[in-house]
């Protein structure tokens, strides 16, 4: 199927295409009133694996397949200086056992632990849309980068490119797949699906263009860190209590 849909794709003419430029991106979010952005409260987070169960349902990403839209990190750092950190399933069941990286770790041996939940960073600069061949990867207005499963060809460039390794093949649809800020439903003035479920408030969705905005006024008022600043894409997911060892 996704060599059909490939040689189909590459009979069109390149003029069939719009490609947008990282100027042009970025004209198209400074233009609208909504800029959409996330912010993670790591001191919240408890790795309870809510937040992943109810994306997984919400966004038809089968349950027992290990892949998924969000996930959370679990990280501990042993006295002796190891560090330790896993994911099973995407934190799908949450973190019930001591075993990480298949070590039996002991509460005598840990001198810190925490979790970081983690998700598409929307960037401002997204290279996953400056890779994708076919214009099946796009950035909307308000700044959310979204997935054309009709036009996707499969090829995996955008998921190379894709410095957080957020992206993945969808295991039924066999194309592009990441997480989109449950744009279905943010659209409609809902919650995303993952803020819906946190009982700890771990996570929370920002118009990044209102000043009025709570969880917006954090981010301008408190220190929040970005995963990966170095590659200069800009992400607009912002972190509360960061750590150095996350990567």
């Amino acid at each position: 199927m996704t060599t059909l849909r490939g040689a189909a794709a590459s009979a069109l003419p390149l003029a069939a295409f719009r490609f947008l430029t990282r100027s042009e991106a970025r004209a198209a979010v400074e233009g609208a009133k909504v800029r959409w952005g996330f912010l993670v409260d790591t001191y919240k987070c408890v790795g309870c694996g809510f937040c992943v169960k109810a994306c997984k349902l919400e966004n038809e990403v089968p349950y027992d397949a290990p892949v998924t839209r969000t996930w959370v990190e679990r990280y501990v750092i042993l006295k002796d200086g190891r560090m330790l950190a896993d994911t099973p399933l995407g934190a799908r069941d949450g973190f019930t056992g001591m075993e990480v990286q298949g070590v039996q770790v002991r509460k005598r041996e840990i001198a810190k632990a925490f979790f970081v939940p983690k998700l598409c960073n929307q960037c401002e600069n997204p290279p996953c849309v400056q890779v994708c061949p076919v214009g099946a990867t796009y950035q909307a207005p308000d700044g959310v980068v979204l997935i054309d499963r009709s036009w996707c060809i499969g090829c995996g460039y955008c998921i190379m490119a894709c410095p957080y390794g957020v992206r993945f093949f969808h295991p039924v649809y066999r194309v592009a797949e990441k997480c989109t800020f449950c744009y279905h439903r943010i659209s409609k003035g809902m919650k995303t699906a993952c803020v819906d479920a946190c009982p700890f408030g771990a996570r929370q969705l920002a118009n990044l263009k209102d000043p009025n905005d709570p969880v917006t006024r954090v981010i301008l008022t408190q220190r929040v860190a970005v995963l990966k600043d170095e590659y200069g894409t800009k992400p607009q997911a912002y972190y509360i209590g960061l750590d150095e060892n996350v990567r």
